[in-house]
């Protein structure tokens, strides 16, 4: 029976990829590291001090430390998503149908706390939702399902009567590990990768979603 519904953020309810790949190309540039969109995504649904140490281990840089590439990325990220963040469609549908369940609503993001704020309140949807979780507090972000099953904890509420929502591949693994039902609503660019066929339902956008998809 399900009792609660998370969702993920970044790609799900905010148009945030061109965001952080504009922000991390600027970060990762001034450390000499160049690079391309294709492999910005290999690091999809992480979290971004993971993300981060993941380009550093394949690309090691001097002068800078990683907190201060992290700290650049995550600064631009809050002034892009102020000036030019947009909703993904169908978010307000989705989360209509969501309360129409009578159930609590909670974001799970790899996203630091700040950033979350940011697009919570840039798309002014914040007092909807019960719990407020960031994998920022968790000893591993995504696909580890820690920041789940810690979301579940606060809503009162067993992983296994959740369903969470997520758009990423490293998502679908964390909410599936945490033990959650899942609905994926796939980014376009990463929409052929297997670990989406875990998902329980996949959408193309949130404004397919339907309370029968909620049963």
């Amino acid at each position: 029976m399900l009792k609660a519904i998370i969702f993920d953020m970044d790609r799900l309810l905010i148009d945030s990829e061109p965001i952080w790949q504009e922000a991390e190309s600027k970060a990762f540039g001034k450390v000499g590291l160049s690079l391309t969109p294709e492999q910005m995504r290999q690091t999809m649904g992480l979290r971004e001090d993971e993300a981060v140490q993941y380009w550093y281990d394949r690309h090691p840089w001097k002068g800078v430390s990683r907190e201060e590439v992290e700290a650049d990325i995550e600064n631009t990220v809050i002034a892009l998503i102020k000036t030019k963040g947009k909703e993904m469609p169908g978010v307000r549908q989705a989360i209509g149908v969501c309360k129409g369940k009578g159930l609590p609503l909670a974001v799970a993001s790899s996203s630091f706390f700040k950033v979350i704020d940011t697009v919570l309140t840039k798309l002014n949807i914040k007092q909807e939702f019960t719990v407020i979780h960031s994998a920022e507090q968790e000893p591993f972000g995504k696909p580890h399902p820690g920041v789940y099953i810690t979301t579940a904890q606060k809503l009162g509420v067993a992983p296994e009567f959740c369903v969470a929502f997520e758009d990423s591949p490293n998502g679908v693994v964390s909410a599936k590990a945490a033990r959650m039902k899942c609905i994926a609503v796939p980014d376009v660019h990463v929409k052929d990768d297997k670990r989406f066929l875990i998902a329980d339902v996949t959408l193309n956008s949130l404004s397919e979603l339907s309370k029968e998809h909620l049963a």
